[in-house]
C-alpha cells in the first residue's frame, strides 16, 4: 500500500474541525434540516448515493456533517479530480476527508470498513443545463454499484433540495458551445479536455443580477438502505447492476419530491431570507 493510501486510511474526523470553522457562515446562511436520520446504520459502513446539485460545492460538506452529527458516521466522500487543482480548495476538501473518485481508492476505504459517499452524477450533473433542476444525469454509470456489492456494502440513497433553486441559469454549456462555433465543438479540447461539453459550467445568477446564491434553505433526507448482500458474485450481470441502479435512483427522486413538499410547507423562516429568495 503506498503512502498517500495510509494517509488517506489515516483521516480521523477531529482532522475536520479547520474546515467545520470554515463551515459555520454556510450553516447559517442555508439553515440546513435533515430528514430520516434514523435510516442510517450505525453498527456497519455504508455506501451513501445521492444527487448532485448545482456546481456542487454548497451543500456536500453540510450533507456529510448532518451524517456525522446524527449517526456519528464520517462518510468519505469522493470527488471528480478536477477539485485537486486548486490549493487552497484542495486542503478545504481534504480536510473534510474528501478524495478522489478513483476505483483504487474506493476499494481501499471499503476494505477499511469506512462508508463512503458519492454522486453518480458527476461534473455532469453540476454543470446543470436548464430545465434539469434536481435532475439525476448518471449516463450509464454503473461502476459504484460494483463496488457496493463487491465489498458487501449496503446502499443508503440521500437527496438533497435547496441548492438547485439558490441559483437560476442565465446560459447552459449548450448555449455557451453553441456561441462558441461550430470549430470549437469540433476542437480536441472541446471534445476531450471538456469532455464534450461536460466540464463547462453554466453561467448563473443568484440574489438580483449578482453571482450571490440566494439563501434559501437545505433539506437532506435519508431512505432507507438497499441491500446489496444477495447480489454478491453478479456484479458483473449487466442488466442487473442497472436495474438495481433504477431502485437507487427511484428511491432518491422519492425524496427529492417529499422534500419539495417539506419545503412548500415551511413557514418557519425569517423575512430577510423570504425577501432575498424571491429576488
Amino acid at each position: 500500500m503506498d503512502s498517500s493510501i495510509k494517509d488517506i486510511l489515516a483521516f480521523s474526523p477531529n482532522d475536520s474541525r479547520y474546515a467545520d470553522k470554515l463551515l459555520k457562515p454556510s450553516e447559517g446562511y442555508f439553515s440546513p434540516r435533515s430528514y430520516g436520520t434514523d435510516n442510517i446504520p450505525k453498527d456497519r459502513p455504508v455506501l451513501f448515493v445521492g444527487n448532485h446539485t448545482i456546481y456542487g460545492v454548497f451543500d456536500p460538506m453540510l450533507i456529510v456533517k448532518s451524517i456525522y452529527q446524527h449517526s456519528g458516521i464520517f462518510p468519505r466522500s469522493l470527488a471528480d479530480h478536477m477539485h485537486f487543482g486548486v490549493p487552497l480548495w484542495t486542503r478545504f476538501i481534504k480536510s473534510m476527508g474528501i478524495v478522489e473518485g478513483t476505483r483504487e481508492i474506493c476499494s481501499a476505504l471499503m476494505k477499511d470498513q469506512q462508508s463512503v459517499l458519492v454522486f453518480p452524477g458527476g461534473a455532469r450533473e453540476v454543470f446543470k443545463r436548464k430545465g434539469e433542476c434536481y435532475k439525476l444525469v448518471w449516463k450509464k454509470r454503473v461502476g459504484f454499484l460494483k463496488m457496493a456489492i463487491d465489498h458487501g456494502y449496503d446502499i443508503v440513497p440521500f437527496a438533497s433540495v435547496g441548492p438547485d433553486d439558490a441559483l437560476s441559469i442565465v446560459v447552459d454549456a449548450n448555449g455557451i458551445a453553441k456561441g462558441l462555433g461550430r470549430r470549437f465543438r469540433e476542437s480536441r479540447f472541446y471534445n476531450k479536455t471538456l469532455r464534450n461539453g461536460d466540464m463547462i459550467p453554466p453561467i448563473t445568477r443568484g440574489i438580483g443580477l449578482t453571482s450571490i446564491p440566494r439563501p434559501e434553505r437545505f433539506y437532506f433526507s435519508f431512505g432507507e438502505p438497499i441491500k446489496t448482500s444477495e447480489l454478491q458474485g453478479r456484479e458483473q450481470t449487466e442488466a442487473l447492476l442497472f436495474e438495481t441502479r433504477e431502485v437507487v435512483a427511484e428511491a432518491i427522486n422519492s425524496q427529492i419530491a417529499e422534500l419539495i413538499d417539506i419545503r412548500a410547507q415551511d413557514n418557519d423562516k425569517g423575512w430577510v431570507r423570504k425577501l432575498l429568495t424571491a429576488l
